[in-house]
């Protein structure tokens, strides 16, 4: 471990021995820190932190801080990070509460700065989030989501994955896979296909989506009855798997169709 003489470290917590550590930072009791993973100067970790390998923590972001809700009573959670997620200035990540036990955030994410993860979200792999995005309590985010920065994200939301949302967006409604969100109120705009195409996602799957999506946003059915659609017409594939679940697992509904 590379420590700067000016940073303060707990001496139960456990790191790795080639992480690096600016100068002023501190790291709490009942922290656990992964092999390559550099710390730079004024960065606060907290008890019940866990950090994967090869992440970057930028300067002024404190990860493991007691959760901003009166619920929590000092119960025993965690932050968790995964690996190669770099986590940029002045980001905070709180600690969960007795609703999950847990906040995380997945494996190459990043969290641009001034974002705020709240108690017990969720982040999934390969998740960014803009500058300034905040996320309330107990958010899910699927994997590739995109916020743009600005983003507002009500408690218990759930976006999800290859999902891509216009900065500056109020979001109060849950927004399904692969779709692009935007206006006020928020709204569907098209699939994400720049997006799914980069991943790898061929032209005969992005069509699939594309149609499902006509039919959801754009026939004028209710979600019941544009689901039992979707099911009648569209081939069974795991895309068509993954948007007629997330829309019936959906306790919030989901963005309006386009306005």
């Amino acid at each position: 471990m590379t420590q700067h003489p000016m940073s303060q470290i707990h001496p139960d917590a456990i790191i790795a021995p080639d992480v690096e550590i600016g100068p002023f930072v501190f790291i709490d009791k009942n922290v656990e820190i992964g092999a390559g993973t550099k710390i730079f100067s004024n960065v606060t970790i907290l008890e019940g932190t866990r950090i994967g390998e090869k992440c970057r923590i930028f300067p002024g972001a404190v990860l493991g801080g007691i959760p901003q809700d009166l619920k929590f009573r000092g119960e025993d959670s965690l932050a968790i990070i995964g690996n190669n997620t770099t986590i940029r200035e002045c980001v905070t990540v709180n600690r969960g509460t007795v609703a999950k036990g847990k906040t995380v955030v997945g494996s190459n994410c990043l969290l641009m700065a001034y974002a705020h993860v709240a108690h017990d979200c969720i982040v999934k792999d390969n998740v960014i989030l803009a500058n300034s995005t905040q996320l309330a309590g107990e958010v899910e985010i699927d994997e590739h989501a995109i916020l743009g920065g600005g983003t507002l994200v009500h408690q218990f939301t759930k976006i999800g994955a290859h999902a891509m949302i216009q900065g500056g967006t109020k979001l109060a409604k849950d927004v399904p896979p692969y779709v692009m969100a935007a206006k006020e109120p928020n709204s569907y705009v098209g699939i994400n296909s720049v997006g799914l195409k980069r991943r790898g996602y061929t032209n005969e799957q992005i069509t699939q989506i594309q149609d499902i999506y006509r039919i959801i946003f754009q026939s004028k059915l209710n979600t019941t009855n544009a689901i039992n659609k979707v099911l009648e017409t569209i081939s069974e594939s795991a895309e068509r798997a993954l948007i007629v679940n997330f829309i019936k697992s959906s306790d919030r509904g989901i963005i309006k169709g386009f306005i």
